[in-house]
Formats: structure tokens, C-alpha cells, sequence
């Protein structure tokens, strides 16, 4: 019998709300059991782990309309030691932006573009309408739908990697 196929869930947050998203994606993803499910932090996460996934969810808030710092430099550890290794290996994503969170959904597609990785799904950012430093800063608590539909891009994404769709 075949190893499971990996699906590896990067993360930064800062105040909560990305780790809630990312922890719904790997509820989703474990659900079935078909596929081994890898929650690491983005300071935890290195070459190896990309090298040993067969698919990627990668979670990052927007600061400063770009990618979090340590999701930036799980990138920047990990870029040359997988590139031309995992080309064509699945990927989607999730967003926790105060406003649209666009500028980091093109931040990431920009480096999956440049690792050939295939987008499996459209990226989900949720939008929490932060706008002052205190509520920028304050813990978030994300709506049980927004959760959902974080979970049902980990299903989705276990289902097609088990599959061999993706």
C-alpha cells in the first residue's frame, strides 16, 4: 500500500485570525483520514517539509497590503532548495486582511508561479474591516461561515490530492 499523499498548511498570525483559518482547512483536510495533514508555523517550516508535500495551503495575514514577514521568509528559506522539485504540485491559499487582502493573494501567486505549483482553488481572504491600531491589533474571532468555507478548501483539497487529481 501507497504512503498517504501530504498536504502541507503553512501559517503566520499575528492576532489569531489566520491560525483560526488555517486550523478549519486542516480540520477539513483530516477529515476523511485519506490524507497525512501538516499544520506548521512559517518559522517552524522549512525546504524538507515543501519537498516532502504533495500539495500546499498556504495562510498568511496582510500587513502593510503584502505577505507576513515570517510567511515571507518561510519563502525566502525555502524558494531555491524546492525550485524545479515540486513543479506542478497543488496549492491554494487564505488570506486575513483589515481591507481587501488582494496585494498578498498576488503575493503568493507570484512565488507559486515561480515554483509551478498549480492553483487548485481560488484563495480565500477573509475580511475583518480592521482599520484603527486597536482593532488591527486586537485578537480576532472569524464568523463560523467564514470558518466553513475554510474547511471546506481542506476537504476539497484531501479529496483531490487522495484522488490523484491533483
Amino acid at each position: 500500500m501507497a504512503a498517504p499523499r501530504t498536504l502541507l498548511v503553512v501559517y503566520h498570525s499575528m492576532t489569531g485570525g489566520t491560525r483560526q483559518m488555517a486550523e478549519a482547512a486542516q480540520a477539513g483536510a483530516e477529515a476523511d483520514g485519506n490524507v497525512a495533514v501538516r499544520l506548521l508555523h512559517a518559522a517552524q517550516a522549512g525546504p524538507d517539509d515543501v519537498l516532502g508535500a504533495d500539495g500546499y495551503l498556504f495562510a498568511t495575514p496582510e500587513n502593510l497590503a503584502a505577505i507576513s514577514g515570517q510567511l515571507k521568509d518561510f519563502f525566502d528559506r525555502c524558494y531555491y532548495p524546492a525550485l524545479d522539485r515540486i513543479n506542478g504540485r497543488a496549492y491554494a491559499c487564505l488570506v486575513c486582511a483589515g481591507s481587501d487582502g488582494q496585494n498578498a493573494v498576488r503575493q503568493i501567486e507570484r512565488i507559486a508561479t515561480g515554483w509551478r505549483l498549480k492553483r487548485v482553488a481560488e484563495p480565500i481572504v477573509v475580511c475583518t474591516r480592521a482599520q484603527t491600531p486597536e482593532a488591527i491589533l486586537a485578537p480576532k474571532h472569524l464568523a463560523a461561515d467564514e470558518l466553513e468555507r475554510c474547511r471546506a478548501l481542506g476537504e476539497a483539497m484531501s479529496a483531490g490530492l487522495a484522488l490523484g487529481v491533483f
